[in-house]
């Protein structure tokens, strides 16, 4: 009976190795992003906070634009620098009122895991700030929620960002970097799939190149007014002190 566990042990234990040695873990590549607001119910949430002072019904804006908006992005990454850069599309259809936050995509975010820094290009009001500070740190909660994202098992954590903000997060540990699209971070594998829920806000990789990239390719932006995370947020309050109702979820956009 000894002799047939010790078989049996040794059997498991082959096959496990096995296994191991066939999982691929990526370490650096480019993954493809979608980032898609629901414009009609966004929409509605502002004419709401207006209180009316927006002129025209909810119904001609539904007539005007498609409910969904879509942008792309890509995020480039190799050993623990990331670079996450929108793409600009020509043609593209206008979104909420012309061009609206909530229907931009305007921020390159360029993310040193290891020396635990981020810079970011941030474009609003034309005109252009570089911000330089640390990652946003996030209380993530991991779930045993498991979602197939662009071929990769990941796996859901959820968390509260500048108080208010409600996200949701999925992850693969199939790629063991701690990063993600926009500032999202923070998570024990890429981030695959951010939803902000109460504001109708998704990023979702579409595909995921596996292959070498030079970490030397992956390199700050460096146009912008600098400033740090602090300045940035006195910055945009003395821009929006008089938006009144509006500012609130205008700041919320402004420092993602």
């Amino acid at each position: 009976m000894k002799t047939k566990f010790i078989l049996l042990a040794g059997l498991i234990f082959t096959m496990h190795n096995l296994f191991a040695q066939n999982v691929r873990f990526v370490n650096s590549g480019v993954i493809e992003f979608e980032k898609s607001i629901n414009q009609h119910a966004a929409i509605r949430k502002m004419m709401a906070r207006a209180g009316g002072m927006i002129s025209g019904s909810f119904d001609d804006y539904k007539k005007s634009l498609p409910q969904f908006k879509i942008l792309k992005s890509t995020l480039t990454f190799s050993g623990n620098k990331t670079l996450f850069t929108p793409i600009a599309e020509a043609g593209s259809l206008p979104g909420m009122f012309g061009g609206s936050l909530e229907s931009e995509q305007s921020n390159i975010t360029y993310t040193d895991l290891s020396a635990n820094s981020f810079t970011t290009e941030k474009t609003f009001f034309e005109e252009t700030f570089l911000i330089k500070d640390s990652p946003r740190k996030i209380n993530w909660k991991l779930t045993s929620e498991m979602r197939d994202i662009a071929g990769y098992e990941c796996r859901r954590a959820n968390a509260i960002i500048m108080d208010s903000v409600y996200v949701v997060a999925f992850y693969t540990d199939k790629i063991p970097v701690s990063g993600g699209p926009e500032s999202f971070t923070g998570l024990p594998g890429m981030i695959l799939g951010v939803a902000l829920p109460h504001d109708n806000i998704t990023w979702f990789a579409k595909t995921v190149t596996d292959k070498s990239v030079p970490v030397t390719e992956i390199k700050p932006p460096t146009k912008g007014k600098p400033l740090d995370n602090k300045g940035l947020f006195e910055t945009i309050n003395k821009v929006l002190s008089r938006w009144g109702s509006q500012a609130g979820s205008m700041i919320k956009l402004l420092v993602l």
